[in-house]
């Protein structure tokens, strides 16, 4: 799921180098490495899935190809956490906050050789980011205020733009870190509506696309895309950078993306040598630390990861078409906040850390990570103890069966059904444990995972879910995730809004507390000095934790094993390994 936007191209490159990853103990003890010589041009990766989408502007999951295809106006150093110039060559700030004036590169390009111009900027804003007709998470992280007004955007002349706003937005320069796409390609495709009514855009550049229409202007582009194979990615001869040298950017010709069946698969082909990188889970950490010499790569520990995980109810009342989107008699449990905390009270995080992850994390208490700059340390979590819980339901009026089986007080059985994504071992294993965690209290659980598209389609279309266990990723900037805690954002997964486009929802309720954490954020982004930013996210964090619309469980450390033959790999936490991918060599043999 996606959350903060200048981070897009950070957190995708991310997911390449830190996708957790799995193999069965025979699998790996049947593995031998291989050292055959690699192509000397080409970075290998896994992803578990198909990309769903070759539009930036929709896309709305990962994995995706725009980290490596498209780059925006500025990006953030994850070594420093600085804005820095991308597209742009350079800003200037106003006086009061309001205005920002971008000056770009000159002679940038697109891939197809046509000029990348201000008109482009000004076209992928006005038209696509800012278009009320076009369906993008971009949107809420652009708005301003109570009034969540969207900046204006308008052309100075050839190489300048400026942005202006209502009133000081503390995020504004970040959110400025959007994909640039080509006026000259899609431009027509907005204006043009379908049968529907609809703009064709939002059915353009598919997955179906042939490579060759892919028009960017990343250091990459597409060149071929096999289903359920590969996706091979070449140097776009275009690409705006060059070294001190003035040698074009990247070194790397090809990036390929194998696409694999399971973590597992990725882990056997890594140890056979196939793979140039993959994330270390903490289960086979002292393994693979053992196997560095004879493998002939690097295990990096950029300490605790950002972003995080954890389980949900779905807290939304209304109807759709007639029909609850919940049963109403589970409705009721999973809108009662001390259901929720007796849950959370149930759930050993500490076993969590000891089995699964091997000791290699912590209890997560916070949505924000612990190494932003906004965590606040003094949120205390619910530790494990079931018998408080039991002693909470029952003060709810839940009562015990002979069989030890939770019942409400009409006798009901207290019984949900727990979705996660399919393949990923970490939530399939925490998945595991919450239904053995939850029946000791007498709750019984339906861990089904799902393939990940479906799960997306049910946590943002249809809203048939009762309770799921996800991660989002996240940086150090809070307003990043500000569209899950908007309850009209596009990611407010716990009580969803409809999307564009799907039927209308009656009768959703928005509780006081959820209304008061989406002004919290509008505040926070309001707010420029930092002390008192921080003192309005610290109580963000602790009305979520008071009323737990999400249920944090465990934050592994960043862990990826990258091949020694991989030059320039600076490995943080936030970045991963291959953050200045333009700027890594393959070391020649």
């Amino acid at each position: 799921m996606k959350l903060s936007f200048l981070k897009i191209k950070l957190l995708w490159r991310k997911l390449l180098s830190v996708m957790i990853i799995f193999c069965l103990t025979t699998l790996i003890s049947s593995c031998s490495f291989n050292n055959a010589p690699q192509n000397q041009s080409r970075l290998i990766q896994a992803i578990l899935s198909d990309p769903k989408t070759f539009n930036a502007v929709l896309s709305q999951e990962s994995p995706n190809i725009f980290g490596l295809t498209y780059e925006g106006l500025v990006i953030e150093n994850p070594l420093t956490g600085k804005i820095e110039p991308a597209l742009a060559q350079s800003w200037t700030i106003s006086e009061d906050k309001l205005s920002i004036i971008f000056t770009l590169k000159k002679d940038l390009k697109w891939s197809d050789g046509e000029p990348l111009t201000v008109d482009d900027v000004v076209f992928s804003y006005n038209q696509l980011y800012l278009n009320e007709e076009i369906p993008s998470n971009a949107r809420d992280s652009l708005r301003v205020g109570q009034s969540k007004a969207l900046p204006i955007v308008e052309k100075v002349n050839n190489l300048q733009v400026k942005f202006t706003i209502p009133e000081p937005f503390a995020p504004f320069l970040e959110s400025t870190g959007l994909s640039i796409l080509p006026q000259h390609i899609l431009a027509e495709k907005v204006t043009t509506k379908g049968k529907d009514g609809k703009p064709i855009f939002l059915s353009f550049w598919g997955v179906d696309t042939p490579p060759d229409q892919l028009i960017v202007n990343g250091a990459y582009k597409l060149k071929s895309y096999a289903t359920s194979q590969r996706l091979i990615f070449t140097k776009n001869p275009y690409y705006w950078q060059k070294d001190e040298n003035n040698n074009q950017l990247p070194y790397i010709e090809e990036v390929v993306w194998e696409i694999v069946e399971s973590t597992d698969t990725s882990i056997v082909q890594f140890r056979s040598g196939n793979l140039d990188s993959i994330a270390v889970s903490p289960e086979y950490f002292s393994l693979l630390k053992k196997e560095e010499n004879r493998g002939n790569f690097t295990i990096h520990n950029g300490g605790a990861a950002y972003g995080t995980t954890f389980m949900s109810f779905n807290l939304n009342q209304g109807s759709r078409n007639g029909k609850p989107l919940i049963d109403p008699i589970k409705s009721k449990w999973f809108n009662n906040v001390n259901f929720r905390k007796a849950i959370a009270y149930s759930i050993n995080r500490e076993r969590m850390i000891n089995n699964i992850y091997r000791g290699l994390g912590e209890a997560q208490n916070s949505p924000i990570s612990v190494q932003s700059p906004f965590y606040d340390a003094t949120i205390k979590g619910y530790n494990y103890d079931p018998e408080l819980a039991k002693k909470i339901l029952l003060q709810e009026e839940f009562k015990y069966d002979e069989n030890g089986r939770l019942l409400d007080n009409e006798n009901n059985e207290v019984r949900f059904t727990l979705l996660t994504n399919a393949g990923n071992r970490i939530r399939e294993s925490l998945g595991s444990q919450i239904k053995q965690d939850l029946s000791q209290i007498g709750i019984t659980v339906d861990f089904s995972p799902i393939a990940f598209s479906v799960l997306v389609d049910k946590l943002t279309n249809s809203l048939d879910w009762e309770a799921h266990i996800i991660g989002f990723g996240a940086g150090n900037e809070p307003n990043g995730n500000s569209n899950l805690w908007f309850p009209d954002g596009n990611l407010h997964l716990f009580n969803q809004k409809p999307q564009p486009g799907r039927p209308p929802i009656q009768g959703r309720i928005i509780a006081d507390w959820e209304a008061k954490i989406g002004n919290l954020y509008i505040e926070g982004a309001r707010e420029l000095n930092f002390e008192k930013r921080k003192k309005i996210y610290d109580e963000t964090q602790q009305l979520a934790q008071e009323y737990l619309p999400l249920i944090y469980l465990v934050n592994p450390y960043s862990l990826a094993a990258v091949r020694n033959r991989i030059e320039g790999v600076e490995y943080s936490a936030l970045g991963g390994a291959f953050w200045n991918l333009e700027k890594l060599k393959i070391k020649q043999n």
